[in-house]
């Protein structure tokens, strides 16, 4: 199979589809690879990296959407959609369920286009997900910490405190992976720590990670009120495969925080569970409402792109040379993969997605 990855074009988006190490995979089994010239150059790999793997550089993108399958990291932005046609496998995040003109270009495209986010397991884990989960979810505090300093805006607040001052709070929304994790280095920092979820299963699982480290709380709009009212920083980690993320705080009760506290709302690529909030970027990632501080980057895990990369790599590889060997037959053949097709011959696949744009087809 003919492969391409092209230089990633979103706002600071420094990641790459593909290793030289997954490059030198495929090209072991026959298949070409192209690689646009400098495309893995921000996540630490040089074209001539590429070149000793066995891939071809090409200077443009349009060479790149000429082969069988694009392998690459974000959605195509608008600037690409022409690039689409029918002979393509387009495999990357996609989150369609936060953006109804791309739903419509790729439909209007008719490429087969498969989406990271949703290959599932049959226990419900996100396995192409779940690396990036981990990552965003510790940068979430990472950068919440950054914006609560005083020159960044922030209430001038060191989340760990010190001996005779209180440490900051923050409020967790939703309790997997990116809730874990963010709560991970919240305690670590040495916050107070309050994880709200919807399930009291995950609840007690999550006891047995942080026991009376952090306050463990099911999510109803009461204990969402009465934590997000007195939070110094609030993190949205609410996930529903495919759907848009649920709104859990509204505009009146952004209002009520106190002033200058800060929101990172990681569920943003999925449309995002604040009222108030709206996608931003890496060169301009925050902004004031209500005054508080939000973060909206989409694009987190595109902050570290050499740890981010390697760990994306890592998992998709073997669905990449799933369909390299077998074409789109590789999806008759795992039901995990074929969980990931969201979009195929101008019609939407995935039910969660056919759901929120019924009008669409």
């Amino acid at each position: 199979m003919r492969i391409g990855v092209p230089k990633e074009i979103k706002d600071q988006e420094y990641r790459v589809g593909l290793t030289p190490a997954a490059v030198s995979s495929l090209v072991g089994r026959s298949h070409q690879v192209k690689i646009q010239i400098g495309a893995g150059i921000g996540s630490g790999f040089s074209d001539a990296d590429y070149v000793a793997a066995g891939a071809e550089l090409v200077s443009t993108a349009a060479e790149i959407y000429a082969q069988d399958m694009v392998v690459k990291v974000k959605e195509p932005l608008a600037v690409e959609y022409d690039l689409l046609h029918p002979n393509l496998i387009l495999f990357t995040y996609l989150h369609l369920a936060a953006d109804r003109l791309l739903t419509a270009a790729l439909i209007k495209s008719g490429a087969t286009c498969i989406a990271y986010e949703t290959v599932q397991t049959d226990n419900g884990q996100l396995p192409l997900l779940t690396p990036m989960s981990i990552i965003a979810g510790r940068l979430a505090v990472q950068f919440g910490a950054h914006f609560l300093t005083r020159q960044q805006g922030g209430r001038g607040v060191l989340l760990g405190g010190i001996p005779g001052v209180r440490s900051g709070r923050v409020v967790i929304l939703g309790g997997g992976i990116v809730g874990t994790e963010a709560a991970r280095i919240a305690v670590g920092m040495g916050a107070r720590v309050q994880i709200l979820d919807i399930n009291v299963n995950r609840l007690s699982e999550l006891e047995l990670i942080f026991g009376s480290r952090a306050e463990l709380l099911i999510s109803n709009s009461s204990n969402i009120t009465e934590t997000v009212r007195d939070a110094d920083l609030v993190i949205g980690a609410v996930l529903i495969a495919g759907r848009k993320a649920p709104t859990l705080v509204s505009k009146s009760l952004v209002a009520e925080m106190r002033s200058h506290s800060v929101i990172v709302d990681v569920a943003v690529d999925q449309g995002g569970c604040i009222e108030t909030m709206h996608t931003t970027s890496h060169t301009n990632p925050v902004y004031e409402s209500e005054g508080v501080l939000h973060y909206g980057v989409p694009n987190i895990p595109g902050a570290v792109p050499w740890t981010s990369t390697q760990a994306l790599a890592n998992v998709t590889l073997p669905y990449v040379l799933a369909i390299a060997d077998h074409g789109l037959q590789a999806l008759a053949l795992d039901p995990v993969l074929a969980g990931g097709l969201n979009v195929k011959n101008g019609k939407i696949i995935h039910p969660a997605v056919s759901a929120t744009f019924p009008d669409l087809g």
